[in-house]
């Protein structure tokens, strides 16, 4: 009996361990709720993707949570916990949104959808309880609840053994999950990149079975997740995932060449050279598209030249246009669209850079690229992904070469811009002087005081009390001014 009582103890301290990692404000606005529904005999749950991350020990920046009350008693129930605005946005699917001190929680009551079609917005109904509402979500380790009163977890489903497996799996059948919406097809992809899991057999064979349905999503709801998935920790895997369960016809058609491009001769697989880079390059959104895209022409470009060497040229040219249909065809915003393509197109200048480049080149090349320029260094620093050592290290050493480079270029124009506060016409009307050679001196010497930080820029009183004293050093002989 004293063995069960402690193993009871462990389990409810463990549990409400598991809420005590929730930051501090986050807490806090959750207690609240709990405090206010279960005063209304409602149900309230953390659900989905805070569960989940809450279990891997991940950050946890927003909250998502299930409840029993209905919309409109959600509403009430949230302003007398002591939300600050309501927003309904996804009333019409059940959901709530609370604002708590600038923090946005979502409430969404138990319910079960039914998809006429999968282009159509599923048929909600209400009334249902906390297991009916866990059974119509996507992955098993989506589908697990926390009780925000006393802690325990609610996983009907497996989910915490598929976390600790590191397995995405489909609640209960697969194809009846990406039937209801076949985004869940890519969602699944997306997923596997952001947390570093595996597809689980069964619902990777329903992803490649139901992968046409994909062309009956819209594409800025595929464009979305695609963004997602390009920024995530593991996007070579969630990459390597869509050609695995063949999704790229349906949603990087522009990119078949290139994943199913056999080489020729030594060269390298352009495919896996373009995983690499795109793992390689910073989580930006527009490095990540550019590093997906760099090559993507390389298929349609190819030449052999007589002595079996490979070209590829123009590659870049084609390569930006290509980039421009495809972000265009996803609808993604122009200033994405511009930023990809303009540095696709710009990639291998960098590249080329040596210890012959006079500084007018680099200047050059910095004008050309304007704000791309950090993204474009970033890119041909990411766009090294040779097997030899040597050559990764020459590749590094170009780009922090022209890095300095540019540093050095930047530094230089901006002590160009750095002036003494008093001109020659102040200096002149100040000491009553005409020109002289004494004027040049003296805005010489303010100039230097400005650089080392001892006068402030445009601090025309500090100058001028330094101006009479080096005067009166330099040229006694001089009358001075009085006052």
């Amino acid at each position: 009996m004293f063995d069960q009582d402690r193993q009871v103890r462990a389990a409810t301290a463990e549990r409400h361990t598991i809420l005590d990692r929730l930051p501090a404000p986050l807490r806090d606005i959750t207690e609240r709720l709990a405090a206010t529904f279960t005063a209304h005999g409602q149900e309230i749950y953390l659900v989905g993707g805070v569960v989940r991350d809450l279990l891997l020990g991940r950050p946890v920046t927003d909250l998502d949570l299930t409840t029993s009350a209905e919309p409109p008693l959600t509403k009430q129930l949230g302003l007398e916990a002591g939300a600050s605005g309501v927003y309904t946005v996804g009333e019409a699917f059940g959901t709530i949104g609370l604002v708590f001190d600038g923090v946005t929680v979502e409430v969404t009551t138990f319910r079960e959808e039914r998809y006429p079609t999968p282009d159509r917005r599923p048929e909600v109904r209400y009334g249902t309880t906390l297991l009916e509402d866990l059974a119509r979500r996507d992955f098993t380790v989506n589908a697990i609840a926390l009780d925000v009163t006393s802690g325990e977890i609610i996983d009907p489903f497996g989910g915490q053994e598929d976390l600790a497996r590191r397995l995405i799996r489909a609640v209960g059948s697969p194809r009846e999950r990406f039937a209801e919406d076949p985004l869940r097809i890519l969602r699944a992809a997306r997923f596997a990149a952001e947390l570093g899991f595996h597809v689980e057999a069964a619902t990777l064979a329903a992803m490649k079975e139901l992968a046409p349905e994909l062309g009956r999503i819209s594409v800025e709801r595929i464009a979305a997740e695609l963004n997602r998935l390009l920024v995530a920790p593991d996007a070579p895997h969630g990459l390597r995932l869509l050609r695995r369960a063949g999704l790229l016809p349906y949603v990087l058609p522009e990119l078949v060449p290139l994943a199913e491009d056999p080489g020729y001769g030594r060269h390298k697989n352009i495919w896996d050279h373009t995983l690499q880079v795109v793992g390689q390059s910073p989580p930006r959104l527009a490095v990540r598209w550019a590093a997906l895209l760099h090559d993507a022409a390389k298929p349609m470009t190819r030449s052999v030249d007589e002595r079996g060497e490979v070209h590829f040229f123009g590659h870049e040219l084609a390569g930006a246009e290509l980039a421009r249909r495809t972000l265009r065809r996803l609808r993604q915003e122009k200033a994405l669209i511009e930023r990809v393509a303009r540095l696709v197109e710009l990639h291998l200048r960098p590249a080329a850079y040596d210890e012959t480049w006079t500084d007018s080149a680099v200047r050059r090349l910095v004008l050309e690229a304007g704000d791309l320029l950090d993204d474009l260094l970033d890119l041909v620093a990411a766009d090294v992904t040779s097997a030899r050592a040597y050559r990764r290290k020459l590749a590094a050493r170009r780009i922090a070469a022209l890095r300095a480079h540019i540093q050095r270029l930047q530094e230089e124009a901006a002590l160009a811009e750095i002036t003494s506060p008093l001109d020659g016409h102040e200096l002149m009307a100040i000491f009553g002087l005409p020109p002289g050679r004494w004027i040049g001196e003296l805005k010489s010497h303010l100039r230097e005081l400005v650089i080392e930080g001892v006068i402030a820029p445009g601090d025309k009183d500090a100058a001028l009390a330094e101006a009479r004293r080096w005067m009166a050093e330099h040229y006694p002989s001089l009358p001075q001014p009085s006052g």
